[in-house]
């Protein structure tokens, strides 16, 4: 069984664009050429890999299965190029990380921050994402670690709890609302509200949740961070929906209150996932470990572990 490397590179640039002479154009050889090595793969594989149809190439069953392998095979390829790439530029580890902006802005950054200054050859990508597209991205093997919020399902990742968290409305300090102990978060929308992006995780969130309680939210302003969605309920312009992790210390300078929700939902699990196939680089394992022994992430599991250990059972 001989065939290169171009080989599966040609039969995935044919099975991705249903033609031969596309694929043949996409890794820079003749259609000739590619028919050539076409059939020099089927043969190795001992089975035929495509039906020409008058559509175009399409996929045996044969081949379907194939091409699942050679896109984890290739992609491994590059990602071994590139990591192996980065010591000859004075580099010894590179880690993808995605979070959804809850748990990038109350916990991950700080946690970097100090990860990166004592460890200065490693390199981190950080990009928000909400929580379902991170469990998306963690499967397709496009990054290393994520951290999100909520339930998911997938059988192809390892979840461990990172941290939890609460979302609470947060209100100016003379607001009608200020002096509720608790509200529910249909009752919320009946007034002003001032978020993050209109691409944040933060604000996805709250617009589904408004959905769900039938109402839409009647959004004055979107902020590009919490710290300025903040200063806007202290000036009065709207409520916001915030992580008790970033509202904390505008909160405890009596800046702004926080009204808590009665909703359920409003108490955030934060999970850390990686894939449940393959070994990650030493590198990326410290990197995950040290994310979950932050104190501050590690006091929110202990404290929620408290709360269970006291609750009287009957």
């Amino acid at each position: 069984m001989r065939y290169e490397l171009t080989d599966l590179r040609l039969f995935q640039a044919i099975a991705e664009a249903q033609s031969l002479s596309s694929g043949a154009s996409t890794v820079h050889i003749t259609p000739s050429a590619a028919s050539y090595r076409l059939k020099n793969l089927e043969h190795a594989m001992g089975t035929a890999l495509f039906v020409r149809t008058a559509r175009g190439m399409e996929l045996t069953p044969a081949g379907k299965t194939l091409l699942t392998h050679v896109r984890d095979l290739l992609l491994g390829i590059e990602r071994m190029h590139g990591e192996v790439g980065r010591f000859s530029a004075g580099l010894k580890g590179h880690i993808r990380l995605l979070a959804n902006s809850s748990s990038l802005n109350g916990f991950v950054i700080p946690s970097v921050s100090r990860f990166l200054n004592t460890h200065p050859d490693v390199n981190i990508d950080l990009e928000e994402r909400s929580s379902q597209a991170i469990v998306a991205a963690i499967t397709a093997q496009e990054a290393d670690i994520g951290i999100l919020a909520g339930e998911f399902a997938a059988a192809d990742v390892r979840s461990v709890r990172y941290a939890v968290d609460e979302l609470v409305l947060t209100v100016a300090t003379d607001h009608q609302l200020a002096r509720e102990p608790e509200i529910h978060f249909g009752a919320a929308l009946d007034f002003d509200f001032v978020c993050m992006n209109r691409t944040s995780s933060n604000f996805l969130f709250l617009r589904d949740m408004a959905q769900r309680a039938g109402k839409s939210p009647n959004v004055r302003l979107h902020a590009p961070s919490f710290e300025a969605v903040l200063t806007l309920v202290e000036a009065g312009v709207g409520v916001a929906l915030v992580p008790r992790s970033m509202a904390a210390p505008a909160i405890g300078k009596a800046r702004v209150a926080g009204v808590r929700l009665a909703e359920p939902w409003a108490l955030r699990e934060l999970h850390l996932i990686v894939r449940s196939e393959g070994k990650l680089p030493s590198f990326t394992t410290a990197f995950a470990q040290f994310l979950l022994d932050d104190p501050r992430v590690a006091a929110t599991r202990d404290a929620v572990a408290g709360a269970q250990q006291s609750t009287p059972t009957s």
